[in-house]
């Protein structure tokens, strides 16, 4: 059975969309619909998939507008992994707890999980946690199939007008990993040098922006023969991103300076620059 209303009920800014509520084994609906994880989820995507039976949820059917989210790499808070695996519809979930970024949250916001623009599915303020939806591809681009219940991640709520811009324009589009190779102290700050492929490298440059697991960071030095570069964390840095408690061998998400991307394409397109010998 369905029943459907206009989500100008939920929320003004979707007023144009629909809601359904589906209910199953003829049970009631309720607001208080949730999605089924697996608890003992860690690495294994055959392990994912859930059945639940004799189960009463809400399905909520948003088809979202196609705008693109902007971010500071200014990590607001760090948050922790709940759950993760497949919902009731087949999509993969991700399951956080955090408090800052659900202050003024509605369904269909993005949210930057380690860098990663991921969008509000459903949430709970006063259990301060949230579901993120993630395609396919975006697993395969980055680490985030690397996390398990548990895991701490950056959060970061999508840039608005009035936000002060204290690091760099971060679009949360992912473009791929890297992986630290060492750590290492001086006096208070801390040395991170990160491995990556030449297809990333190459828009990485000293002195320039990279984000890394979403956080807004300056390149010191590249290091083109070894495929690393290296930046530094300040004390206060440490203590509000999740970068100093990977160890060496761990996976970051990478992305780096768009402006780079678009040089390259602009160059190339007018016959300036031969694309085929950065691959």
């Amino acid at each position: 059975m369905a029943l459907s209303t206009s989500l100008s009920l939920v929320s003004p800014k979707l007023s144009q969309q629909n809601l359904t509520f589906c209910t199953f084994n003829n049970q009631p609906s309720s607001l208080n619909g949730h999605i089924k994880f697996n608890p003992n989820l860690r690495n294994s995507v055959s392990k994912l998939f859930i059945t639940t039976q004799n189960t009463r949820f809400l399905k909520f059917r948003y088809v979202r507008n196609q705008i693109n989210s902007m971010f500071t790499g200014i990590v607001e808070e760090i948050g922790r992994v709940k759950q993760m695996g497949y919902g009731e519809d087949g999509g993969f979930q991700l399951k956080v707890v955090g408090d800052i970024v659900l202050k003024d949250v509605n369904l269909g916001d993005s949210i930057a999980v380690n860098g990663t623009c991921l969008t509000v599915t459903e949430f709970d303020t006063k259990a301060s946690e949230f579901t993120l939806g993630i395609a396919p591809e975006t697993l395969r681009k980055t680490a985030l199939m690397d996390l398990e219940p548990g895991s701490v991640v950056n959060l970061e709520r999508a840039l608005l007008p009035s936000t002060r811009m204290g690091g760099h324009f971060v679009q949360g589009h992912v473009d791929g990993t890297g992986e630290i190779v060492s750590l290492v102290e001086e006096g208070d700050s801390l040395w991170v040098k990160i491995k990556t492929s030449p297809e990333i490298l190459r828009y990485i440059v000293p002195k320039g922006f990279i984000a890394i697991d979403g956080t807004s960071l300056t390149v010191v030095d590249v290091f083109d023969q070894e495929l690393c570069f290296n930046i530094m964390l300040v004390a206060y840095t440490q203590q509000n991103v999740v970068i100093p408690l990977k160890k060496v061998g761990q996976k970051v998400n990478l992305e780096v300076d768009i402006l780079g991307k678009y040089v390259e394409r602009l160059l190339s397109s007018s016959g300036v620059l031969d694309p085929t010998k950065f691959t």
